[in-house]
């Protein structure tokens, strides 16, 4: 496989998964394996190219919540929309304390299929439970659910520790891991997507930009051999899927359940637990 086509194809697949709560990384990790399964991987394959690829994706949906940023901007004096901004703030914050200290102990993110399996599956249980709670307590109707001010600081310090969790175990997903935390602490489901992903765009933004700075400055491993044009031609693709994705999802969201996704994750770690029994992944 040429390396313009693993790039579009890995391009591709971060925009569809990054904001989708069925993990990135997992999907990337799969894809990377069933692509070069019989081949040596790329060298400019790897977790400068990931990282990058996301700050891409990430950077293509910050005009779908324009208005948001429009009230962080010009009704700063509001006090819900100042909460709604330092809750925010807060959860960026926890995460990227936490993420600092997994970076100086050495953390890196382990390459191997059957955690990915794992967490997918805990995951895709966890949406189903959720769900049928919210079912329970009323049919899981998201009515007057949309004010800011049901985004307590404690969804604020659940979300920045569900985005280390996601961190430190591939397959989670961050925006899965967070909106079940959100839904499961009385956050509407539109809203809880939404602030998911706003707490994302800081946390992704400040990842890829250390990424980058350490390839040029330090000259970690990655950085001397990394093909760029391929990284920029992935994360552009990235950027655009992303977007379409995100749009979509934020419009799906406002009639529907998570289901779907909690079902996709279990289909996905079951047909992962087989190809490794079989050892053909």
């Amino acid at each position: 496989m040429t390396d313009p086509i693993a790039a579009a194809i890995l391009g591709v697949v971060e925009g569809i998964t990054e904001f989708l709560p069925v993990s990135s990384t997992a999907h990337l990790l799969i894809t990377e394996r069933l692509m070069f399964h019989s081949a040596q991987k790329p060298e400019w394959v790897d977790d400068l190219f990931n990282v990058v690829i996301q700050t891409g994706a990430v950077l293509a949906v910050i005009p779908l919540f324009h208005h948001r940023f429009h009230q962080f901007i010009f009704n700063w004096r509001d006090k819900t929309v100042r909460d709604y901004f330092l809750k925010i703030v807060v959860a960026f914050f926890i995460t990227g304390a936490g993420g600092y200290v997994m970076e100086k102990k050495g953390f890196k993110l382990p390459e191997q299929l059957l955690p990915v399996a794992i967490a997918l599956l805990t995951g895709g249980v966890l949406f189903l439970i959720v769900e049928r709670w919210l079912a329970a307590r009323g049919g899981g109707q998201d009515k007057d659910r949309g004010d800011l001010r049901n985004v307590t600081w404690t969804v604020a310090v659940a979300v920045g520790v569900g985005q280390l969790i996601a961190a430190a175990f591939p397959g989670s997903s961050r925006s899965g891991t967070t909106i079940i935390f959100s839904l499961a602490l009385g956050l509407g489901r539109p809203l809880a997507t939404e602030y998911s992903f706003l707490v994302s765009i800081p946390t992704m933004l400040a990842a890829g930009g250390y990424k980058i700075f350490e390839a040029f400055h330090h000259r970690v491993a990655g950085g001397p051999h990394e093909n760029w044009s391929m990284v920029i031609m992935s994360t552009v693709i990235a950027a655009v899927v992303s977007f379409i994705a995100v749009k979509w999802l934020l419009r799906y969201v406002q009639t529907h359940t998570f289901n779907a996704f909690g079902w996709y994750r279990i289909l996905v770690s079951a047909a992962l637990f087989v190809a490794l029994a079989m050892h053909v992944i």
